[in-house]
């Protein structure tokens, strides 16, 4: 005779029953008997509204798409050779990523005789990670591919709470705004 190990509709242990039994008490309460484990001797089944489970096991997957981030892999090359002003903006193109929370790689791109200087090119990237220190670390060292030199620098924030955080200023800003407005001075039109 078949039995399995019930479980009520609030986690309490019922105990072995008869499937028919367990059949009889489901329609009863007006839920469904489902099986939970049904490698266990004996099976266990649980009595519940499979209906309203299913929609909350969704709602929870929606949620935590929702809150998922992914992060990106942004890419920024440098010659060895480069201007201190476009240093400078390429800088903040990798500060900007970090702060949004995605990872930087940093390539340099080396031509002709540059080739055998490496050196400047450990030294340009280690500029480079010594500026943004405060917003990311080197993930990977740098290493010669070739003709380029590779970096990737991780920031310290997870791209979730980047999000938060400038959704959070964002919303800052937003009321402050409302309220500058709420106090202008209102001018009233002359009467004559």
């Amino acid at each position: 005779m078949p039995e399995v190990r019930l479980v009520g509709p609030n986690g309490e242990q019922v105990g072995i029953v008869r499937v028919e039994d367990a059949l009889r008490l489901a329609e009863e309460a007006d839920l469904d008997l489902v099986e939970v484990a049904p490698d266990a001797r004996p099976p266990v089944a649980k009595l519940m509204d499979f209906g309203k489970f299913k929609y909350e096991s969704a709602m929870k997957a929606r949620d935590a798409r929702r809150n998922q981030a992914n992060t990106v892999l942004k890419e920024i090359r440098f010659r060895l050779k480069i201007d201190p002003h476009d240093y400078g903006t390429k800088k903040g193109h990798v500060e900007r990523f970090l702060t949004a929370g995605d990872k930087v790689k940093v390539m340099i791109m080396f031509r002709g005789r540059e080739q055998s200087r490496p050196e400047m090119g450990m030294r340009l990237l280690q500029r480079l990670a010594d500026d943004v220190a405060e917003l990311g670390h080197v993930e990977s060292t740098p290493r010669l591919d070739g003709r380029n030199m590779t970096m990737v620098i991780a920031p310290h924030r997870k791209k979730a709470e980047a999000r938060d955080d400038a959704r959070r200023e964002k919303e800052r800003r937003r009321v402050e705004e409302g309220d500058s407005a709420d106090e202008a001075p209102q001018t009233s039109a002359p009467t004559s």
